[in-house]
């Protein structure tokens, strides 16, 4: 039962925000809503660097390179291709991940920086949450700018 809920909890985070990621193209991947707001490509690449180094947290480490957490907009994201090749490896670490924990596997703590300990329960719907939170960014960038 717990499996299901966390593939439907994943399927749903893939739909809502694949309203803004199949907006994302190398015309727009640069476009801002203000001078010092980070680009649409950046965020973008953003969310799926941070979903694939969450993983280290659950044993699935990821040899990514963190460009962009706590990093200033320089480019990075530009390149669209790329960008999208990482986020979909990051949904599918987040369905191996899924297909890994047994029930009862969810209530295991995990020591964190940024929110303690934590159940994996957590950890893992704060990464739907973030994938969330940023695709509406997008989204509304893509609309505004």
């Amino acid at each position: 039962m717990e499996k299901q809920i966390f593939k439907d909890l994943l399927a749903q985070n893939q739909l809502s925000c694949s309203f803004a990621f199949n907006e994302i193209n190398d015309k727009n991947v640069s476009l801002r809503l203000s001078d010092g707001a980070s680009s649409v490509g950046f965020i973008y690449r953003h969310i799926a660097e941070t979903m694939l180094m969450f993983g280290y947290f659950f044993g699935m480490p990821s040899d990514v390179a963190n460009t962009t957490m706590g990093k200033q907009d320089e480019g990075q994201g530009n390149n669209c291709d790329e960008t999208t090749a990482l986020l979909e490896k990051g949904f599918l670490m987040l369905e191996q991940l899924i297909e890994n924990t047994s029930d009862g596997g969810w209530n295991e703590t995990v020591d964190t920086p940024f929110f303690g300990t934590v159940s994996k329960a957590r950890l893992f719907a704060h990464i739907l949450y973030h994938n969330s939170y940023h695709a509406g960014q997008i989204g509304l960038t893509l609309k505004r700018a």
